[in-house]
């Protein structure tokens, strides 16, 4: 009985052990990404300036630090944090709803209704009233819900029963359409070339709270029918035949999975840009590690991901300092090689 007793208990903590590891990395990496920067701030008076804020704890901290941390870096690293969840939740789910490791958040074209839709604010420089600097990631936004209605509709027109591999294709397709408009525009544009270049890299650079508050409603919303969706997401990894004879109604449970996928993808490069392989090598990578379970794949997903793009962007912004790279190209950088090292080790055990 005692035996017994023990081995629940090692059970017990080796199924929590993943989640708290992570959770130290994700405090760890926005502490760091608070505290480097061009002026260097120790861990303790980030730390004194948040308990400050929560009335917790009151000891002198000069205003100009405090306004450093939480007007400039601190929503910064947050939307980083925020976006490389977003982005590596949408690559588990399309993962596993698709079954195929190599898709990620740009499958379904997604990404590119976001681009077009940010490009086409950018050049025609407009400006809804009412919304001014929001205007942009509003219209991404809208944008990427049309480009999911629009795949959608197109491989139910196709196949009623919205098959993966049709949904796929279609993806493809929509996604070269798109690309080939943002380049016309970007072919045509003349002074505004070097700010949609640059919004393209990807880039977490001057946004502020309002881009956070922005992206939070979609953040929330899309992780909730995720995590609602995780056992289905379990069943989907046997096919939708075995799906279906579990009892699962799987045009709904699909369609549920493609809007809350997307959601996530759109809302982020609406205020990040694209920002590539986030949504691809860190899925891959935390299922390889702690396995295929979605209730546990997505959450863990959610704070590598995080994590990822905060030590990405702190190294963005300081490794050539004063000057700033993308975050976009640190991430390919990075992201490239090791996803390219884990194919080669899958193909040598086959």
């Amino acid at each position: 009985m005692q035996k017994l007793f023990t081995r629940m208990s090692i059970n017990k903590i080796a199924s929590f052990y993943p989640f708290v590891l992570s959770i130290i990395i994700a405090v760890f990496s926005i502490l760091v990404g608070i505290s480097l920067g061009s002026v260097t701030i120790p861990f303790s008076t980030v730390i004194d300036v948040f308990l400050g804020k929560f009335g917790i704890m009151q000891k002198p901290v000069d205003d100009t630090v405090i306004n450093i941390i939480m007007e400039i870096r601190f929503p910064r690293v947050l939307l980083a944090f925020i976006v490389g969840g977003a982005l590596a939740a949408a690559g588990a789910a399309f993962q596993g709803l698709l079954r195929n490791p190599l898709a990620d958040p740009y499958t379904l074209g997604v990404s590119s209704g976001a681009s077009l839709g940010a490009v086409t604010v950018l050049f025609f420089n407009i400006t809804i009233p009412f919304f001014g600097i929001l205007t942009l990631p509003l219209v991404s936004v809208i944008t990427a819900c049309l480009t999911l209605l629009a795949v959608i509709s197109f491989t139910k027109m196709v196949e009623k029963n919205l098959a993966v591999h049709t949904i796929i294709l279609t993806g493809i397709i929509f996604s070269s359409f798109l690309g080939a408009l943002i380049s016309l525009i970007i072919a045509l544009s003349g002074e505004e070339l070097r700010q949609i270049i640059n919004w393209l890299l990807g880039s977490v650079s001057m946004r502020g709270w309002d881009f956070v508050k922005m992206i939070l409603p979609f953040y929330i919303a899309g992780l909730l029918l995720l995590l609602a969706n995780a056992r289905e997401l379990n069943a989907f990894a046997f096919g939708e035949e075995a799906a279906k004879h579990m009892g699962i109604n799987v045009n709904r449970r699909k369609m549920t999975i493609l809007i809350a996928a997307s959601l996530l993808t759109g809302a982020s490069v609406a205020v990040s840009g694209t920002i590539g392989f986030v949504g691809l090598v860190i899925p891959h990578i935390t299922r390889l590690i702690w396995g295929p379970k979605h209730e546990r794949l997505l959450p863990l997903a959610i704070l590598n991901g995080g994590s990822f793009l905060v030590i990405t962007d702190l190294l963005a912004r300081t490794i050539i300092e004063p000057k700033e790279l993308p975050v976009g190209v640190i991430t390919s950088v990075i992201g490239a090689p090791i996803f390219a090292l884990i194919f080669y080790s899958r193909s040598k055990r086959k």
